[in-house]
């Protein structure tokens, strides 16, 4: 029937062998030259004597068809076709294309039409053609109406739209027939008409074209080395399997052609034209039939694409209608035996069936429960990465032929609950006569090696197709895990806003408790700090009424101390966070603090460079008493009593802090002292796991306290 087509009745891996691309010879309705590097001709096919010049071999291509189209062919890339133009022969006019093959220049020429360009009226009729397409409502009139646009443009016979189907058979969707040809509309034809190679030939090079199927094929004649085994696949003469010739001859046909409906890059289908007679077309008819191919690949694409929007939407308020059925309690459980009716009647089926765990839920006409079962585990992992979906569950599921009549045909889909559930829609037997173009199944295999022989007979045979259901469309498949993750996420809404409602309930709950805290904390802070003002008190009266100078500078320290002490306090019943300050914050107020306690001289001296450091309560107050420590040690000893400048850095180097205190007076150091002071210091240090180091600040002294931020 088509270009390059096996018969069914010869073995398939056979078929699939035959090196249909290197057949070391070309259809003699044209020639060939194979050229080198040098633009010389070291090989040739076809009358090329008769129709071009007697003296070729070896001859520069610049010769032989001249410098415009030389100037071409220099420019033509691997997996490229260029036309470089008419050729002048000995009998006539010649259309040149040119490609390359193994490295090689491979040159085509062919009878050229009488006008060397298109004419308007031609292009018109083309311009005519593609909106016909446009208009046509659905792929179906879209296909009649293209066979009957390639049967006028070409003038064959029989006209074919054929598409590719499952299995990589075919069907003949669309038909133009003169009155002498019979009609294959709606037949099937059997894979093996097609054998892979054939196809993949098809996507490569659209067009092919057989004038007489009755032609004695022109071998490739060499100068120098063999070129017989030269890939023709990007050929338009090249010379097609003999098997083919004869099963063309079987069907009566004389003449033949096919065009390529390359969809997206894959094979959809094939224009396939025959005559009862000889018929070639021209170059210029051969690149209108490429365009219109296209361009009926293009709306091919948009009415399917159409009609998968129009599906979609018909889906779209279906699903809403099942959606409505899943209550507040987002209970699946209930939601299944509300909405069983609606799930089934969604994707038109027969049957409507879910698997969580133990629990089971029918809807229609659906195989028996542990049958059920059984289907589930057998789908349970290739459902859980998407949709499982097959016409003929008995081919992925021998067993499944015992309930075919209730379902041979299964989608299935996932959902990602606690316990996975599984959702099955089934549809029952869908009995099917198919009209083939000859009996599929008639003929007797060879083995490999033995030559192949076409099947004789296209008589129309019927065939009954059982234990398979209507397929299942691309928008249904695409409907079911649609549906299937909007419950899942209407559910998981519904559980959210309760969870939502819960968590309300707590947070007020919570409030409560906190003001009841903010409360105790108010009240704890108001008695912490009273009997720490007390204590205060009691330090200052004691130290105004002592007349011993060093007593009453102890009793001025201790105030300093406790005030640090307190000052923490304030600071946690402001802030947030009872548990962790910052430690920048707590001693700037600190050194505020300290200040209060100073003359006015000693109060301007200091200068703060504080980093944020965040530190649990309990060692921001032995920080807070190292600084205190530190500073009535730099008044004391710094500036013999007077006011001087002092520095306070706080840094964070990774999880450690380091506080620096710095002066420039007369750098005595306050190493092998024992009094209160030192002993406490070299306390508080040491609970800090840190380490404290005095260094010479020229002049001055710098006191660097290292120590971890968290509690190590």
């Amino acid at each position: 029937m088509l270009n390059d087509a096996l018969p069914s009745d010869a073995d398939i891996t056979s078929c699939d062998l035959e090196p249909i691309h290197i057949p070391g010879s070309i259809q003699p309705h044209g020639i060939m030259l194979i050229v080198n590097n040098e633009l010389k001709v070291i090989g040739a096919a076809g009358d090329i004597e008769g129709r071009l010049t007697e003296n070729w071999p070896g001859r520069a291509l610049i010769d032989l068809v001249g410098g415009d189209c030389v100037a071409k062919a220099a420019r033509v890339e691997e997996d490229a076709t260029l036309i470089l133009g008419r050729v002048e022969g000995a009998s006539g006019y010649l259309n040149a294309i040119a490609y390359r093959s193994a490295g090689r220049l491979v040159v085509e020429m062919d009878a050229a039409e009488p006008e060397p360009t298109l004419s308007a009226p031609f292009l018109f009729g083309l311009d005519a053609a593609v909106s016909q397409f446009e208009r046509a409502p659905t792929v179906e009139s879209l296909c009649r109406q293209a066979a009957a646009t390639f049967r006028d443009l070409t003038g064959y016979g029989r006209v074919m739209i054929y598409q590719f189907i499952d299995g990589d058979a075919g069907v003949v969707v669309g038909e133009s027939l003169d009155e002498g040809s019979s009609s294959f509309l709606n037949h099937h034809f059997p894979a093996t008409d097609i054998p892979k190679q054939a196809r993949a030939l098809y996507v490569r090079n659209k067009v092919r074209v057989i004038p007489d199927v009755s032609y004695i094929p022109a071998p490739i004649r060499s100068v120098r080395e063999d070129l017989r085994g030269l890939d023709l696949s990007d050929s338009t003469l090249r010379s097609v399997s003999p098997v083919h010739i004869q099963y063309l001859k079987n069907m009566g046909v004389a003449a033949s052609a096919s065009i390529s409906i390359v969809k997206d890059g894959v094979l959809w289908g094939l224009v396939a034209c025959h005559h009862h007679e000889p018929k070639e077309i021209t170059l210029n008819v051969r690149i209108a039939c490429l365009a219109i191919a296209g361009s009926l690949a293009r709306q091919i694409r948009s009415k399917e694409e159409a009609e998968l929007y129009r599906e979609r939407l018909r889906f779209r308020s279906q699903e809403e209608t099942v959606l409505s059925k899943l209550g507040a309690d987002g209970s699946l459980s209930e939601f299944f035996e509300r909405s069983g009716r609606e799930l089934a009647n969604l994707l038109s089926s027969d049957g409507f069936a879910a698997v969580q765990g133990q629990d089971l839920f029918t809807y229609g006409k659906c195989p028996d429960n542990i049958d059920i079962r059984a289907i589930a585990d057998f789908i349970r992992r290739p459902a859980a990465l998407q949709p499982f979906a097959t016409p003929s569950l008995k081919t992925k599921m021998p067993e499944a032929e015992a309930y075919a009549d209730r379902a041979s045909g299964l989608l299935a889909v996932t959902m990602s609950t606690e316990i996975p559930t599984i959702l099955i829609w089934f549809r029952a037997e869908h009995l099917e006569v198919l009209e083939w173009a000859g009996n599929p199944h008639k003929g007797v295999p060879v083995e490999p090696g033995v030559t192949l022989t076409p099947r004789a007979s296209f008589e129309a045979w019927s065939e009954e197709v059982r234990h398979k259901a209507r397929p299942w469309s691309h928008g249904e498949v695409e409907a079911a895990g649609r549906v299937v993750r909007l419950m899942l996420e209407r559910r998981n809404d519904l559980r959210v806003r309760e969870l939502n409602r819960e968590l309300t309930t707590t947070i007020a709950e919570n409030e409560t408790l906190l003001r009841q805290k903010d409360f105790l904390l108010k009240e704890v802070n108001h008695r912490v700090q009273n009997s720490l003002q007390l204590v205060a008190a009691f330090l200052r009266l004691q130290g105004k009424t002592s007349g011993d100078d060093a007593v009453r500078l102890q009793l001025e320290e201790a105030d300093r101390r406790l005030s640090a002490v307190a000052l923490v306090h304030r600071r946690l019943y402001r802030d947030d966070s009872v548990e962790v300050v910052d430690l920048s914050r707590y001693l700037e107020d600190l050194v505020s603090e300290m200040k209060t306690t100073m003359d006015d001289e000693w109060a301007r001296q200091f200068d703060l460079e504080l980093a944020p450091v965040q530190i649990s309560t309990d060692r921001a107050v032995n920080v807070g008493l190292v600084l205190t420590e530190l500073v009535i040690n730099a008044q004391k000893h710094a500036y013999e009593g007077r006011p001087g400048r002092l520095s306070v850095i706080l840094e964070q180097h990774r999880g450690m802090f380091r506080l620096i205190v710095m002066d420039h007076g007369a750098g005595k150091k306050s190493g092998g002292g024992s009094g209160f002071g030192k002993r406490m210091l070299a306390a508080v240090v040491d609970q800090l796991k840190g380490t404290i180091d005095e260094q010479d600040n020229k002049p001055g002294l710098r006191t660097v306290v290292t120590a971890p931020i968290d509690t190590p």
